[in-house]
């Protein structure tokens, strides 16, 4: 069975931006978390507290908690100050009126020794659960389960799983230089309109940007060979991402009305069907050589590469890049600390003449505001997993028994404020991560696992989690040696002072 032995780290409440890291606290011995048949035997057993509520009525009480009246966070916190646990019985949306064969029935995992269950795959699976007990209609992906919805134990996810991270692999030759080229693009953009206009808003040339890298990475194609898709194919990502999620995604503004038309039912596929179509025909277009290298070296038909490499462009790369990396940019140019002084120094002094992956790994300030936000802002909201069968689960201070094809789930967010592991769990340190500060990487889990986890056939973990975070550390890298400072928010810049030296 898994166990994964981490130190506690002890951050100190004082320190500044340029120290080194925590050491470890000689306090805290080595904490052992295991998981499955395993939990620690100095733990009480307990019953898990909370309940579902009357039926229908428990879960539309949630429901409204949890989208509209005290949003996911507060909704989480709530209840473990209720219940006086991390661990407890609730229900997630969507649920009634049309959401009739969907069951919100979770157990919420909320620190970071429970969460660690979710990704353990002999005990969980993770069958068509990647947004819950909701999946949004196959027809999103040409009638075929997505590699995302199979679990490990399903014969299909080995070899679409091993074709991704061979998609991966072979997509380090253009992803470094069509990266840097859409980077420079972006900001002369951006520059042009400060200079025009005053501000310049960046989420759309931003998503075009990242559209066009990551299809030619990934898939081999240039979108430029399409002036429809050059135009609009990030936005037909946009419309198709929207129409599978929204019924999932908490909005507080506009209620009662976001309830009632946004989280009532689920929406059909042929609102984007015609995007979906064009985007599926440059793939077989233009793609040719990834889908025929799928078939020889995977066994996979054209149908099953063309919507598992959509799904992984559209999905996983586009749009994990477009909710993080603004959430990056807003965490930067919005700070008052001195942070982008030191973050300039680095960018400027480490990691030679040239950007590369390799040089921002000698750049570990970076690399730990990178880190730092995925923490506090991981792209992913929640995880869910599927008991595989009877287990013992532990979180800090109880065991609690699970019962097999119970669902369990983890705001993630919340999770990453386990005040027992991290310091000053609720506040922004840009450097938590340096040093022996890289020790909390076992706990930094937005990938669908720890960090320090390897993806392969056998786990969930996100295949790119390693492409992210490098390309998000040579995003800021690239940013402090064009600029010395940047101000501006989570849609636009107000002001770029160009690099003086």
């Amino acid at each position: 069975m898994a166990t994964v032995t981490i130190k506690m780290m002890n951050v100190s409440p004082g320190m500044s931006s340029s120290s080194s890291s925590s050491s470890p606290s000689p306090s805290s011995p080595p904490q052992t978390i295991s998981t499955g048949s395993q939990p620690s035997s100095s733990l009480p057993l307990r019953a898990i507290p909370g309940s579902y509520g009357w039926p229908l009525l428990g879960p539309i009480s949630d429901r409204l908690d949890y989208s509209w009246f005290q949003g996911p966070e507060n909704f989480f916190k709530t209840r473990i100050e209720k219940y006086k646990s991390t661990v407890f019985r609730t229900n997630v949306p969507p649920t009634f009126p049309f959401f009739l064969g969907v069951n919100p029935n979770v157990v919420a995992v909320l620190d970071c020794k429970s969460f660690a269950h979710l990704f353990d795959m002999e005990i969980v699976e993770k069958k068509n659960v990647l947004v819950g007990d909701f999946m949004p209609s196959t027809q999103f992906t040409g009638n075929i389960r997505a590699a995302v919805y199979l679990d490990p134990s399903e014969p299909g996810h080995a070899r679409v799983k091993s074709f991704s991270i061979d998609v991966l692999k072979r997509s380090s030759k253009v992803w470094l230089a069509e990266l840097l080229t859409n980077l420079d693009r972006l900001w002369d953009i951006i520059d042009k309109e400060i200079s025009e206009k005053g501000s310049a808003g960046y989420i759309f040339p931003l998503q075009r940007g990242i559209f066009k890298f990551l299809t030619k990475a990934l898939v081999g194609a240039d979108i430029a060979k399409s002036p429809e898709i050059e135009k609009s194919g990030y936005a037909m990502l946009d419309r198709w991402l929207a129409l599978q999620l929204l019924p999932t995604v908490p909005i507080t503004a506009f209620q009662p009305l976001t309830e009632i038309f946004l989280h009532s039912f689920s929406y059909p596929f042929f609102l984007v069907s015609g995007d979906y179509n064009k985007l599926t025909d440059f793939v077989r277009k233009e793609g040719k050589e990834v889908i025929q290298r799928a078939n020889a070296e995977f066994g996979m038909s054209e149908e099953e590469t063309v919507h598992n490499i959509l799904f992984i462009l559209g999905f996983n790369a586009y749009g994990g890049f477009s909710i993080f990396i603004p959430t990056l940019f807003n965490t930067i140019a919005s700070d008052t600390t001195g942070l982008q002084e030191k973050l300039r120094k680095e960018a400027r002094e480490n990691g030679g003449p040239n950007l590369t992956f390799d040089s921002v790994k000698d750049m570990p300030l970076i690399e730990s505001v990178v880190y730092e936000t995925l923490r506090l802002n991981p792209p992913v909201p929640l995880q869910y997993a599927r008991a595989r069968k009877d287990f013992l689960l532990s979180s800090h201070d109880s065991v609690f028994e699970v019962k097999k094809g119970e669902l369990l789930c983890g705001y993630q967010k919340l999770v990453m404020q386990d005040s027992k592991i991290f310091n000053e769990p609720e506040s922004f340190k840009p450097d938590r991560f340096v040093g022996s500060g890289k020790e909390l990487l076992n706990y930094l889990y937005w990938s669908n696992g720890p960090q320090t986890g390897s993806p392969s056939a056998s786990n969930k973990q996100c295949s790119a989690k390693d492409y992210v975070t490098l390309s998000a550390s040579l995003m800021v890298a690239h940013l402090f040696r064009r600029y010395d400072s940047i101000t501006g928010d989570a849609t636009s810049i107000t002001s770029a002072k160009k690099a003086t030296n």
